[in-house]
């Protein structure tokens, strides 16, 4: 079949790599302009399009709108759209022009976690078992017919970007496997069950919170669901009633050994940094103050004099997320 690919992320990368693999042809790649990146605030392309740029792929990065848009892809007379993590929603119009449709991989089973941060939302809810779904795009957010799925079980210590590196693999292999299907005949849409609906909202910086007065498994949860973007953060003790500088946070190991720290509460060790929950403590990995690349939390610790005098083995007054 005559493909037109779209997608924007590195998560989206193995699927066109794998198409580009398959049977099927990509005739186009239509991604995301660039867009500016780090302090220079440099253009930077998208990683779609610098791999379909290194394989000779054309690359459309209009915004999907308008009468001239849907006469160019007429022009490109393409069987099937494949999308993964495109970034635009597109109008009625557009989804009518491929004669099979538009086929998007989502990173979830559907009718779970609909919307823009299905991984995060799974891992911070608790879930021990995901997947990835290919579907029919229709006027809905996820909402479309169901064309094949795969499962993927969440480790213990999996972070967003651990499991969405092992799906974006494994949904690439289903993502093949359904145009194949679909271009021999053998492959019927089925219409997504109205139970077990959950929506997956886009991860915020107020999201990556943490709330030390909560479960430690939460604490747990919301760390790694936050990791590596937009990345979990707590502040520092602040002074005179206003909030300290925001210390950002790795994922952490629990302690359920150590349950004499409130919430918040920090024991400063030579070699570790605990911190209290509404639980049992939790152990600190790697933390990243303002302005500095990540470190090991004893390392930050043993630098950070205004707040440490020495590392003890006694909890310490620092309460991470208050004031003092």
């Amino acid at each position: 079949m005559r493909l037109l690919f779209a997608g924007t992320p590195e998560p989206a990368v193995p699927s066109l790599k794998a198409l580009l693999g398959s049977r099927h042809e990509v005739v186009a790649v239509l991604t995301r302009a660039d867009a500016p990146a780090g302090r220079g605030r440099r253009l930077v392309p998208s990683p779609v399009k610098v791999a379909a740029e290194d394989a000779g792929i054309p690359v459309l990065t209009d915004v999907p709108r308008g009468e001239e848009f849907v006469a160019r892809l007429r022009d490109l007379d393409v069987d099937a759209a494949p999308v993964v993590a495109y970034g635009h929603l597109l109008r009625p119009e557009l989804l009518a022009v491929p004669r099979l449709g538009w086929i998007n991989l989502h990173f979830s089973v559907l009718p779970a976690w609909r919307g823009a941060a299905p991984v995060q939302r799974a891992i911070m809810a608790g879930d021990e078992v995901t997947g990835a779904t290919t579907f029919l795009l229709d006027a809905g957010m996820d909402t479309g017919p169901v064309l094949g799925t795969t499962t993927e079980t969440i480790r213990p210590t999996d972070t967003a970007g651990d499991l969405l590196q092992r799906l974006s693999v494994s949904g690439a292999d289903l993502l093949v496997a359904t145009l194949d299907a679909l271009e021999d005949g053998v492959l019927r849409p089925q219409p997504q069950p109205a139970d077990g609906v959950s929506i997956a909202p886009k991860i915020t910086t107020h999201d990556a919170h943490v709330r030390w007065d909560t479960p430690a498994y939460a604490v747990d949860r919301r760390i790694r669901g936050c990791t590596p973007e937009p990345g979990a953060w707590t502040t520092l003790p602040g002074h005179d009633g206003e909030p300290g500088a925001r210390l950002g946070l790795g994922p952490v190991s629990l302690r359920p050994d150590v349950e004499d720290l409130a919430p918040g509460q920090v024991r400063a060790g030579k070699k570790d940094v605990l911190v209290g929950t509404a639980t049992h403590a939790v152990q600190l990995g790697h933390v990243q103050p303002v302005g500095k690349k990540p470190m090991p939390a004893a390392d930050w610790a043993r630098g950070a004099r205004g707040l440490f005098d020495a590392a003890t083995d006694a909890p310490t007054g620092v309460v991470l997320g208050a004031t003092r």
